[in-house]
């Protein structure tokens, strides 16, 4: 389940409630492309933004859309008293596995995140990603932070930031990590500019928000990599160029993914919420016009 590509959909909602039909229509595609899994409830699933019964409510609609293909559900929630009422719901909705971010809002210490996880993944009877997400949560793990988490009941695979551009640097920083986890703990990329150099550099898995979208697209990627044909995995990132130019100029990846949603007809507007909002104007045309360049719809 942590290995290969994991997809990420977006949650399309209003300030009613979330789209359901629109949502379980994102789910079906991504089953009939026969991605590995489907991450719900991670940053581009706005998780930060729903309440319990609209969380449980994400992953019951994941669950039965998926097709049988498992389902990873983000539980992060600034409580580990919410944590745990997540995770538990999550699993009685039928997540295979769950994810989980170090939300704060106070800066945490490593002995609180790892106290985190230890209670966590004592509850747990499916297994957990531990997310990495510096840019959200402000809390950067260490190596060796890592390597105390990941030998706690459940923890089986690390979603990390994007590597070095680099391929020896990155290579260098999966093997240094791997060395400190059980065999059994995956490491996947996050960052989706980063994934032909993770991939590449040894990481077993892709979280990816373009493969929530795009699902053969970031398929293929994937598979070169774990084909080994680096060269491939590569190129195909290198031609996907005008997407990633856009993430880095909008803030990340969460806007323009939401726009491109809007604007293909996944998903109607507004998809976000307040006071999330897609790209307009001129920046909406320049999501337009790298789709076109790219041939994408």
């Amino acid at each position: 389940m942590f290995t290969g590509l994991s997809a990420f959909p977006l949650t399309p909602m209003s300030e009613q409630g979330i789209k359901e039909y629109e949502f379980a229509r994102l789910v079906e595609h991504l089953a009939e492309a026969e991605v590995d899994s489907i991450g719900v409830l991670g940053s581009t699933g706005n998780y930060a933004y729903l309440n319990p019964d609209e969380r449980a409510r994400v992953v019951k609609l994941s669950v039965e859309n998926a097709a049988g293909v498992p389902v990873v559900a983000g539980i992060g929630a600034l409580r580990t008293r919410d944590v745990l009422a997540n995770a538990e719901r999550a699993q009685q909705a039928g997540a295979s596995g769950v994810l989980l971010a170090p939300v704060s809002y106070q800066r945490l210490t490593n002995d609180e995140v790892f106290d985190l996880y230890a209670t966590v993944s004592q509850s747990l009877s499916v297994p957990l990603c531990v997310y990495d997400n510096p840019g959200t949560t402000h809390f950067e793990f260490s190596d060796e932070l890592h390597g105390r988490i990941a030998h706690l009941p459940q923890v089986r695979s690390i979603k990390i930031p994007p590597v070095n551009s680099d391929i020896q640097a990155a290579t260098e920083r999966v093997a240094r990590l791997r060395k400190l986890i059980p065999s059994e703990v995956t490491i996947g990329i996050s960052g989706d500019a980063a994934a032909a150099t993770g991939l590449n550099a040894g990481c077993d898995a892709w979280y990816s928000v373009i493969g929530g979208l795009y699902p053969h697209l970031a398929l293929a990627l994937t598979r070169a990599a774990q084909a080994g044909d680096a060269q491939t995995a590569q190129q195909f990132s290198e031609q996907l160029e005008p997407l990633w130019s856009l993430y880095r100029e909008y803030g990340g990846s969460l806007r323009v993914a939401a726009t491109i949603a809007e604007v293909t007809g996944r998903v109607s507007q507004s998809c976000l919420p307040q006071p999330l909002q897609t790209l307009q104007g001129d920046n909406r045309r320049r999501v337009e016009q790298a789709l076109e360049q790219l041939g994408l719809d």
